[in-house]
């Protein structure tokens, strides 16, 4: 049962801790893990120091997201969000942006745990969302295929992008829906259905176009890089101007999740996780250095 268990089991969510030293991942049974980064990395680190420190249950269902605050790991399930203290002393006042299968955005005060704001506008299931601070804007992505930018202050839509109403990121044999949305500055990056496409957010259109085989789920700016992670086992490395200039081969034969820590400089790895119980390690962009283990 515990081996069936293990060759079926996907991580679908990741998040440092605040101080960058550990690791957490949830996975489709709805277990988090907690896994010390400083003792993976030391170099007397056995094959121990590759598991868990810490292995509890926090959903019925899957985990399908992790997000860290300056205090609290919060986890999102099945129709739940839950908190849990990475430390004991009271958190700033900030807010969570959640979407989800009601097709809308929901902003949470996280300090009365009270839901503020909901953002209406969305046709179908809300995949992903990010937020622009600078701007002030909130970014989400869904089924409908849409990219919605929202302003934050006013709850407002300001911009619609139907991505894949346009001829050079359409691919209708993989659909339309938005699986993945993220900023940096001036710059949005955003695939699914349609191709990973670099989109320039002042001028609305897109600029670069990446091709890639299948759906990629995750992508980050990373300096003068774009790392992205989807079906095929593999983290690609993409230039700002649409070539991909390798894709570095991974334990998992798809990929649902990709995390660079940037909260310590003494623990900076990228990591990835998907279709299998290893979370790869990457102390270098170029080579997997290990993998921790459920």
């Amino acid at each position: 049962n515990c081996l069936f268990k293990l060759l079926h089991m996907s991580v679908f969510s990741q998040s440092f801790s605040p101080c960058g030293r550990f690791l957490a991942a949830g996975n489709n049974y709805g277990e988090i893990a907690v896994f010390s980064l400083s003792a993976a990395l030391s170099p007397d680190s056995t094959a121990l120091n590759q598991k868990p420190v810490l292995t509890f249950t926090a959903h019925e269902g899957p985990v399908f997201s992790l997000l860290s605050t300056d205090c609290h790991l919060l986890s999102a399930g099945n129709g739940e969000i839950s908190a849990w203290s990475w430390i004991v002393f009271l958190c700033q006042d900030n807010s969570l942006v959640v979407g989800g299968g009601d097709n809308n955005i929901h902003v949470m005060d996280l300090e009365n745990g009270v839901f503020k704001t909901v953002l209406q506008g969305h046709s179908d299931y809300v995949h992903c969302v990010t937020v622009r601070e600078r701007e002030a804007e909130i970014l989400s992505g869904g089924e409908d295929g849409a990219v919605r930018v929202w302003d934050s202050r006013t709850g407002q839509c300001v911009h619609c992008i139907e991505v894949y109403k346009y001829e050079v990121c359409a691919r209708p044999q993989y659909g339309k829906w938005i699986s993945c949305v993220t900023t940096d500055s001036d710059w949005m990056l955003c695939g699914g259905g349609p191709s990973l496409s670099l989109w320039h957010l002042r001028s609305l259109s897109p600029t670069s176009i990446f091709n890639l085989s299948g759906c990629q789920r995750q992508a980050a700016f990373h300096q003068d890089l774009i790392l992205t992670v989807g079906e095929g086992a593999f983290v690609s490395h993409c230039l700002l101007g649409g070539e991909v200039k390798a894709q570095i081969p991974c334990t998992p034969q798809s990929l649902n999740t990709l995390q660079l820590n940037n909260n310590s400089t003494e623990h900076r790895v990228l990591t990835v996780g998907g279709s299998s119980d290893h979370i790869d390690v990457f102390t270098n962009l170029s080579y997997r250095a290990f993998s921790l283990r459920f």
